[in-house]
């Protein structure tokens, strides 16, 4: 392990005095879905000396825990964790190395998460890789295949990987991001998809996020967003959290008029999910006729009354229609 590289706070490589980034220290547990969790120390072992390890893409909708996942398992491979945040505008040099302008005048050469991570022989982890163009990734060609280095053109050095050297790219699901080009994919490999866990994990993830947050809102949530897996929409435990939160808070804030749970958790449902979240029924009519099926549709009253109970809140609707049917 590379313990003297991993304390000092610059390193020389090539006459190039190179300042290093700081490692990420975020405390996050990895709950439920061990398979995958398995599959990525997997992809990380070397079971030979002319074996190397893989640098796999981590893929699924946002939210959905992928960069947690990396951070739990570098944590059991007890790794520095560096990410890298990859957007539209990357660069070639914000991947390797940046030249700063120093206090003297001079120029200072700073090393990217990444690098970082291949000096010291950590973890990186390139998150939301596919937001990045086609010239930043080809930066990154040498160092994804057996070559295991890259080339600072700004610098003017060649940097090889130290041999505990780990990555991984995730990758989310959405219309904002660029095709990445097929040598490069064939570089990532194997691909792990992430799905939404299951409702106990999802309710030990919540509960893990917001250890104060009252058990009826918790049920109400993950009952929610259980329904929302169901119709295969979009709304993660990321989701459920930033809901939780805004519900808590609005209950908490006037302690002399204090917002009725119930209340205070659908408002947050339409200032953190938007408008459609709060009418499931229009969102599973959407979904029934893009796939073809039969899907129940929802309301957020199903989430506080069975459908018999006469306090439904369509229970009236209904017996209107019986009405005007006889």
């Amino acid at each position: 392990m590379a313990s003297s590289a991993r304390q000092a706070k610059a390193v020389e490589i090539g006459g190039v005095t190179l300042h290093l980034s700081t490692p990420d220290t975020t405390e996050q547990e990895w709950i439920g879905q061990d398979e995958i969790l398995r599959q990525l120390l997997a992809c990380w072992l070397v079971v030979d000396d002319r074996d190397l390890p893989l640098a796999p893409r981590l893929v699924g909708p946002p939210g959905i825990g992928k960069t947690t996942l990396a951070m739990a398992a570098s944590r059991l491979r007890e790794q520095p964790l560096y990410i890298n945040q990859c957007t539209a505008d990357t660069r070639p040099e914000d991947l390797l190395v940046t030249p700063v302008l120093s206090e003297q005048g001079k120029i200072a050469y700073h090393a990217s998460p990444l690098v970082t991570a291949m000096i010291v022989g950590g973890v990186c982890v390139l998150d939301e890789g596919n937001r990045m163009n086609e010239k930043s990734w080809a930066s990154l060609a040498p160092l994804l295949d057996h070559r295991r280095y890259v080339e600072s053109v700004v610098a003017g050095v060649t940097i090889k990987a130290h041999p505990d050297f780990r990555c991984c790219v995730t990758m989310n699901e959405d219309e904002s991001t660029y095709e990445v080009p097929d040598y490069i994919l064939s570089r990532l490999q194997p691909q792990l998809a992430l799905g939404f866990p299951e409702r106990d994990d999802e309710l030990a993830i919540l509960k893990y996020h917001l250890p104060f947050a009252p058990s009826e809102l918790l049920e109400l949530t993950v009952d929610f967003l259980q329904k929302a897996h169901e119709l295969r929409l979009d709304f993660s435990p990321r989701d459920g959290i930033n809901v939780l939160r805004f519900a808590i808070k609005r209950m908490a804030q006037d302690p002399n008029h204090p917002l009725g749970r119930d209340r205070a958790w659908a408002e947050a449902i339409l200032c953190v999910l938007g408008e459609e979240a709060a009418d499931l029924e229009s969102l599973a009519q959407r979904r029934r006729r893009a796939l073809g099926g039969q899907a129940t549709p929802m309301g957020l009253g199903d989430l506080f009354f069975s459908p018999d109970d006469p306090l439904h809140p369509d229970a009236d609707d209904d017996d209107e229609d019986d009405d005007d049917a006889y």
